[in-house]
């Protein structure tokens, strides 16, 4: 279930790993749904990506769209975006060359309290302060 704003997540997860629970790819799936029932942090930015995918990209109606977010957020620790992720945000991705919108989700689960940020678009292993990236889906 959904936690509050006191609970903290040791980890946080990008939409690229959310949006895996909708693969045809078993393996994929499979872990993603791992992670998700494992209480994960989550910010509105992933909602938000989440829906573009689902509605763009895989032709979901908006309300199969709304439910399998319902479902995602019955699991997560949702945090809102702020101005102090923002600002984090803009130094992040100046000083370790990501790209904007992955620097807010560094940001987002930084400022959340998160150890670990599992994204497939990082780079697995890399550190930025308390934070580690990794890549759930790559071989071990």
């Amino acid at each position: 279930m959904a936690g509050t704003e006191s609970e903290t997540s040791a980890f946080f997860l990008d939409s690229n790993v959310v949006i895996y629970l909708l693969s045809a790819d078993k393996v994929k799936a499979d872990m993603a749904e791992a992670l998700l029932e494992a209480g994960p942090t989550i910010s509105v930015q992933v909602l938000n990506e989440v829906t573009q995918v689902c509605v763009r990209k895989i032709g979901m109606g908006w309300d199969d769209t709304g439910s399998f977010l319902d479902l995602v957020r019955s699991f997560c620790r949702v945090v809102p975006v702020t101005e102090e992720m923002h600002d984090l945000a803009r130094h992040v991705a100046a000083r370790n060359r990501l790209s904007f919108y992955d620097a807010c989700i560094v940001a987002a689960a930084t400022v959340s309290g998160c150890c670990t940020l599992y994204s497939e678009d990082m780079n697995h292993g890399q550190t930025l302060g308390s934070l580690t990236l990794l890549n759930p889906f790559r071989a071990a």
